[in-house]
């Protein structure tokens, strides 16, 4: 292995691209260091620096018989790691953006979901307050309708009044709903 250290880098890669490990070795030796510390400085993760310059020289074997013959190595890794780095921060950035579009779509959907849900509360709770406020008999009759599902004999039979009667009874509780209702529906957003 030693006789390997005196060689160029041109006599190495000629060697590496006919399969020769201990050229590959040499190479990794030489660069290692010179990869890692470029690495480290785009990177400020030591971790990351590491398994992005042993990608490197993964790719480096698994590519041995397309590299240049007369080509400078020192400037092929360097290009390779620099696009490697590149890459990562535009996926990192791409990914950020995802991220906090994810967020903001969750933020902005929660809050019209709950917005939505008081607004609704709110009106019930009006719509109660006005059916409270028919007169005793129409609100009886109306709730018999619209809260047990009678229909308009059950409930005639039931209060010991006329069918008329009870349809009268709800007619009149609707139209005073719908016009104490219609104020506040006309200015509820869509």
């Amino acid at each position: 292995m030693s006789g390997y250290k005196t060689l160029s880098d041109d006599e190495l890669v000629a060697l590496l691209r006919e399969g020769n490990h201990l050229a590959y070795s040499e190479i990794y030796n030489r660069f290692f260091y010179l990869m890692f510390v470029f690495a480290y400085k785009k990177l400020s993760d030591e971790e990351l620096a590491k398994d992005f310059v042993q990608e490197l020289f993964t790719k480096l074997w698994v590519k041995k018989e397309t590299i240049l013959e007369n080509g400078n190595i020192a400037q092929y890794l360097y290009i390779s790691l620099r696009s490697r780095i590149f890459d990562f921060f535009a996926h990192q950035k791409v990914q950020t953006k995802y991220i906090d579009s994810l967020k903001d779509f969750a933020s902005t959907n929660i809050v019209e979901y709950t917005d939505h849900l008081i607004r609704e509360k709110q009106l019930l709770e009006y719509i109660e307050v006005q059916i409270k406020s028919l007169p005793k008999k129409m609100r009886e009759v109306f709730e018999m309708s619209r809260k047990q599902y009678l229909s308009n004999k059950e409930i005639a039979e039931e209060l010991g009044t006329t069918e008329s009667n009870v349809s009268h009874h709800i007619n009149n509780a609707v139209k005073i709903l719908r016009t104490k209702l219609g104020l506040i529906i006309a200015f509820l957003p869509l």
